[in-house]
């Protein structure tokens, strides 16, 4: 196997065990068992724990950047006396893609609508993990494509095609399949589900809108958005879990449950590393088809290590879900590649000679 390859197998192998890792560690703490009943307080953590590291990246950034404009890179002179660029310059280190942590009020309050947007649906994420079978989870949040396409068309008048249409019917049938087939279906669970999908689709949205107010840069967001959803969470903390926080003090002083809640923290901030990373080595189209292959492993996994009960109707939804994303994905790559190669030319100026 080619050094290449390799790489690529290491990155996507990483994106896998990174993001299963992460669902089934937040499944650890969303449960009653190693956490506490406090889905909002533990959200609240990841998130502090989430500026922690981009404030400390940010300073690694930093002394990255300046020590890299300073580094001397030796030349050599070829044997007519100029000068020739060195064969292997110096890499850039991996921080310097971390810009310093600022929180500047105007792009804060410009940030804040997007932030609520975040918090309502990490929040409803994490409920939906709390209440579903991490079997089920996929299945409870696989409407996201189905909301995608409708904002779009209501939000930015895209039209929507008959093979995308197919593809939305796909995934709706799934999810209808794998809810009934579900032996320990959760209502609250299921609709914590939608209103994620639902949360995750106006993210996107929102994300696009304010990316320009950071310079297009998503770890300056990343910052933003944390910090404001550790102010948007206090108050609902308070109001909601007070009084089961003020009942867990002796959880509070585990250092087991701290140790786990960290642990979930790293791995949500990598977890935009490596899609980072495995998009760059391979492909959108590609990073999107690894998706669906990890979701129906992290599934299967959930049978075995869980102990989730199984039906034939249940593992059928996970498929068709699975299935109608991937199709989706695919459409979807082929439409933007017929609407570029049917775009217009750039006119050329014509230029008049005096």
């Amino acid at each position: 196997m080619s050094g290449e390859a390799m790489y690529i197998a290491s990155v996507v192998g990483t994106y896998w065990v990174v993001s299963i890792s992460m669902v089934y560690l937040n499944k650890l703490l969303m449960s009653d068992g190693l956490s506490i009943p406090a889905p909002l307080f533990v959200t609240w953590y990841q998130c502090v724990f989430t500026v922690l590291i981009c404030w400390t990246a940010g300073l690694c950034g930093q002394r990255a950047r300046s020590s890299s404009a300073t580094q001397y890179t030796p030349v050599s002179v070829n044997d007519n006396g100029g000068v020739s660029a060195p064969a292997n310059p110096p890499k850039p280190s991996f921080f310097a893609q971390f810009p310093k942590a600022e929180y500047v009020m105007v792009q804060a309050k410009q940030i804040f609508p997007l932030s609520c947007v975040f918090v309502g649906m990490i929040t409803f994420n994490n409920l939906c993990l709390r209440h579903v079978e991490v079997s089920f989870y996929n299945v409870a949040r696989s409407l996201t494509i189905v909301f995608n396409v409708f904002f779009s068309r209501i939000f930015l008048g895209i039209p929507t095609s008959c093979k995308t249409m197919v593809c939305l019917g796909i995934v709706i049938s799934g999810f209808v399949m794998g809810t009934h087939g579900e032996l320990n279906f959760s209502l609250i669970g299921t609709v914590s589900g939608i209103l994620s999908s639902l949360f995750v689709s106006l993210n996107s949205i929102f994300t696009k809108k304010v990316l320009p107010v950071v310079d297009d840069n998503h770890w300056k967001l990343t910052f933003y958005n944390n910090v404001n959803a550790t102010f948007l969470f206090i108050p609902l903390i308070i109001y909601f879990e007070g009084d089961v926080l003020m009942q867990s003090q002796e959880r509070l002083t585990s250092a087991a449950f701290w140790s786990a809640m960290s642990v979930a923290g790293f791995f949500g901030f990598s977890i935009g590393i490596v899609t980072v990373l495995q998009i760059k080595a391979t492909s959108p189209l590609t990073h999107n088809i690894s998706g669906t292959a990890k979701a129906a492993v992290q599934s299967l996994m959930a049978f075995y290590l869980w102990g989730n009960d199984w039906t034939v109707l249940g593992v059928l939804g996970i498929f068709t879900v699975l299935g109608g994303s991937l199709l989706y994905t695919f459409v979807r790559m082929s439409e933007n590649a017929q609407n570029v190669q049917n775009a217009p030319p750039p006119q050329q100026e014509m230029s008049s000679k005096v």
